[in-house]
């Protein structure tokens, strides 16, 4: 069940993306199309996987063939890509070991997102899509291996800008509002979209 304030959660974070990208202008070249920030795969929370099961849930009652062609996706990526994942294959939780981390690092980095309809370059949750999607491309505040904090953006964007211009885009997240959310949802496994997609 998707908590009530994920609503808010989402408003928020669209707020604070359409302000970055306008204060951005030139320097954010994301646009409708660009596929790479949607190969490879990522780890998502389990508000995350809520939001997801809930627009697959929504899609199936508007647009029963689009949400099976999104699953017929997601079961052939799980075909291809399921055996070396590092987690339990029944319920899609990723395993927290050193080891099962190590594994993710190289884990089908290259895979297109199952929800990509690669005919037309678009997602087809985007409505529902994850928080790593909402937020990637401005800058926000990342950690790095060895927990520094630094500004992170979309490799593509922001390439002739000075520090200073990157810094007066930066993105802020309401992170204490989703991990609110993500509490109440009883769940600290983290999954990945294909499994999301189909649970």
């Amino acid at each position: 069940m998707l908590p009530l304030r994920d609503a808010e959660l989402i408003q928020i974070v669209d707020a604070s993306f359409a302000e970055a990208a306008r204060r951005a202008g030139p320097h954010l070249v994301c646009r409708p199309g660009c596929t790479q920030c949607c190969h490879g795969v990522f780890p998502i929370n389990a508000l995350d996987a809520a939001r997801l099961r809930a627009g697959i849930r929504a899609l199936h009652a508007a647009d029963p063939s689009a949400a099976e062609a999104i699953q017929t996706r997601a079961r052939a990526w799980l075909i291809e890509h399921g055996d070396a994942f590092p987690g339990d294959r029944e319920t899609g939780i990723l395993g927290t070991t050193p080891e099962n981390e190590e594994k993710f690092e190289s884990y089908a980095k290259n895979a297109p997102c199952p929800a990509l309809d690669l005919s037309t370059g678009l997602c087809s949750v985007y409505a529902w899509r994850p928080m790593t999607c909402r937020v990637f491309g401005p800058p926000i505040q990342t950690a790095d291996e060895n927990g520094a904090e630094a500004l992170g953006h979309c490799e593509l964007c922001f390439t002739r800008a000075t520090p200073e211009e990157v810094a007066a885009c930066e993105m802020p997240i309401p992170h204490a509002l989703e991990s609110e959310l993500v509490a109440e949802l009883g769940s600290s496994g983290e999954t990945i979209v294909a499994f999301a997609l189909l649970n």
